[in-house]
């Protein structure tokens, strides 16, 4: 019996996800049209994921609360889901306050180091 050994990676199909920009400030008569292209995307990408750039937004409020609520529900019943990219931290804050989790893209980590960890060491100091 033998086998074929390929070299490299096996073949991948990677697909990227749609992008929808949402420009700032939204009016609650423009949801039912993103919904819209949230579905169509969905169904024309197959990625499964739509990227939601929302750091145009503005300030945030309980419209884009409902609007983002609305377009993952939409995004769920096409079998797919929303990705926020370059959320406002008060629009995270909020949608945390109101307990929607939503996956997020380009969001800064701010971690204290770990305890008893330094950072810097001198000549001559003891091993702790």
């Amino acid at each position: 019996m033998t086998s074929v050994h390929m070299r490299g990676l096996p073949h991948v199909d990677a697909v990227t996800p749609a992008v929808l920009v949402l420009p700032g400030p939204v009016s609650r008569g423009e949801t039912p049209r993103l919904c819209d292209e949230v579905r169509a995307l969905l169904e024309s990408t197959r990625a499964g994921v739509v990227v939601c750039d929302v750091g145009g937004l503005g300030p945030p409020g309980l419209a884009v609360v409902d609007l983002l609520a609305r377009l993952e529900l939409t995004a769920r019943r096409a079998g797919g889901r929303i990705r926020l990219r370059d959320p406002d931290p008060a629009l995270h804050a909020l949608l945390d306050l109101v307990g929607l989790r939503f996956e997020t893209e380009r969001q800064v980590e701010q971690r204290e180091p770990p305890l008893g960890v330094q950072e810097a060491v001198e000549p001559g100091d003891a091993a702790v």
